[in-house]
């Protein structure tokens, strides 16, 4: 990663890490995830949890709807679908969801982005933040974005394809210059499967219009939040879909990154 020109910005990185070293082994909170990551590979589409159940766990987080239409992102308790359209709605607690990964928001680090960074850079600025791997982040950026490309899954009617043929005809969208906020989290390697290995994002600009599935970005200014969790509680569903599937396929990890691209 580039060294930040912006020494208001430097000062406050050596600042957030001496804190995030400081508690470096800790995390409080929980992630709670309805179903699997592999079980969305395989075409389990079908909604198990309600948006209402889903708030239970969390005021933030990320997934998808019932059928795979569109994406999910979910902040200050509040929960919005963006479909392959390119709108964004608020979502109603009667919707449900076959995965999705919320928490309730806690900042462990706080840090100003005040010089332009890459999505890569981000990510890099988070490791040297956290630099354990084993543990789960929840990241939210609140900014001014030069550019974000984003794509969003469209609704699926059964029989359902599985998610790599699916997203074929997925649409991508492109912000410039716009205000807005990325939720995500950074998930263990050791997830692979259960959920999304590394980092995972969603955004929605700041007049809640547009979003979706982050590709790529470039942040020009903002500020970064960063929560530690160190538990995670999964639903599984029961429905015949999701017992007769095979999770735990060969190529389980290439298609995960296939889909997430």
């Amino acid at each position: 990663m580039r060294e930040l020109s912006n020494s208001q910005c430097a000062c406050s990185f050596d600042v957030a890490k001496e804190y995030a070293l400081y508690h470096q082994t800790t995390g409080e909170g929980e992630i709670y995830q309805t179903s699997l990551m592999s079980a969305l590979i395989a075409g389990i589409y079908e909604g198990t949890t309600s948006i209402a159940q889903l708030r239970e766990h969390g005021d933030f987080g990320l997934g998808t709807f019932d059928q795979l239409d569109g994406e999910l992102i979910a902040f200050d308790q509040d929960v919005y679908q963006l479909k392959s359209d390119g709108s964004a709605n608020p979502a109603t607690m009667e919707q449900k969801t076959p995965f999705a990964v919320m928490t309730f928001f806690n900042a462990d680090i706080e840090l100003p982005l005040n010089a332009a960074m890459t999505r890569s850079e981000v990510h890099d600025l988070i490791d040297k933040m956290v630099p354990s791997d084993n543990i789960f982040c929840a990241v939210r950026i609140d900014g001014v974005f030069d550019f974000v490309r984003t794509r969003t899954v469209p609704k699926q009617t059964p029989p359902y394809r599985p998610m790599l043929e699916a997203i074929k005809a997925q649409p991508t969208f492109s912000f410039a210059h716009r205000h807005g906020v990325v939720a995500g989290f950074r998930s263990p390697q050791y997830t692979t499967g259960i959920n999304v290995p590394g980092y995972h994002e969603h955004f929605i600009t700041d007049d809640r219009q547009g979003g979706g599935h982050i590709q790529d970005y470039r942040v020009s200014s903002g500020v970064l939040q960063i929560g530690k969790v160190s538990k995670l509680v999964i639903d599984t569903p029961t429905s015949d879909g999701f017992l007769n599937a095979n999770l735990a396929p060969d190529d389980i990890r290439s298609a995960i990154e296939k889909a997430e691209k």
